[in-house]
């Protein structure tokens, strides 16, 4: 991966970072209000908003946290498998969210019980997007196995010559 690339996948990421922490920071300012002042209550889909914003975050950080590792070339290694693990438990945290969305939004769909089919849809493809991370997670994990056996066989190598 190129520096650039390297440096515009920083740029977004620190972009969405900062613009989900400043909706959430707003969203938990409006909710701890005053409702007399006019602030919101907290309601479910709100909560769930900001729980949501949470596991978007914890991607990011992870993601930023293996585009490093990247950089330093020390991605096929052990440790990278725990950010790995942080992306995909936040896929499925949102999905978990989404079908709670779902369930809420269920009973005023009475009439148009298409709405939550595609809603449950979604939340398909959200958890697919989860089982896709964890195939490259497996990929990974073999990378790693060859790595490991590489510098056991040059070190034996070594030894030999």
């Amino acid at each position: 991966m190129g520096n650039a690339a390297v440096g515009a996948l920083r740029a977004v990421l620190a972009v969405v970072i900062t613009g989900t922490v400043f909706v959430q920071a707003s969203m938990v300012w409006a909710l701890a209000g005053d409702p007399e002042d006019g602030t919101l209550p907290l309601t479910p889909l709100r909560l769930i908003v900001i729980l949501g914003m949470a596991s978007a975050q914890v991607a990011l950080v992870c993601v930023w946290r293996l585009v490093t590792m990247v950089r330093r070339g020390t991605v096929f290694s052990h440790a990278a498998f725990r950010y790995v693990d942080g992306v995909i438990g936040a896929i499925v945290a949102v999905a978990l969210l989404w079908f709670t969305v779902t369930a809420l939004n269920a009973p005023g769909q009475r009439e148009d019980p298409g709405v939550t089919l595609i809603m449950g849809g979604i939340g398909l493809a959200i958890l697919g997007v989860a089982l896709i991370v964890l195939v490259l997670r497996m990929l990974l994990a073999q990378a790693v196995a060859r790595d490991v056996e590489a510098a056991r066989m040059q070190a034996e190598l070594d030894e030999v010559i």
